[in-house]
């Protein structure tokens, strides 16, 4: 196994909540409307410090999108995912795009966003309601 170099960001970062890893910028949120089954879900351009699992066509709020895990480097931890293709036009804004759930991500200010009982239980994607 090689040597792990992991990316520090400066400004408002987002990070793993378990081991404090940066995962990406607040000026790299695209969208903070979108849900997963914890709650909260913010659309970001681009990530550092994660790897990608296993892509696999999911079935969304908005559609079919194929989709990977992604993983912080620093523990495991999956921290979202990432779109690595929309099956309809209209959704394709988001190919190459990542997820990052808020509940598994502390916020600039070190704030952790907690689930409440309200938190959606479907399939993770843009609320469109």
């Amino acid at each position: 196994m090689g040597r792990l170099f992991v990316m520090h960001l400066e400004g408002k970062v987002y990070s793993c909540k378990h081991c404090h890893t940066h995962l990406g910028l607040a000026a790299d949120i695209i969208s903070k409307s979108f849900h997963c089954k914890h709650g909260k879900a913010y659309l970001f351009n681009k990530v550092v410090n994660v790897n990608s699992g296993v892509k696999e066509d999911r079935a969304m709020i908005t559609g079919m999108h194929t989709v990977s895990d992604i993983f912080c480097v620093g523990c495991g931890s999956i921290v979202g995912w990432k779109y690595e293709a929309a099956h309809d036009k209209s959704q394709r804004y988001k190919e190459g795009k990542f997820i990052l759930e808020r509940y598994k991500v502390s916020g600039p200010d070190g704030s952790h966003y907690w689930v409440t009982h309200d938190a959606h239980v479907g399939g993770s994607d843009v609320d469109d309601v």
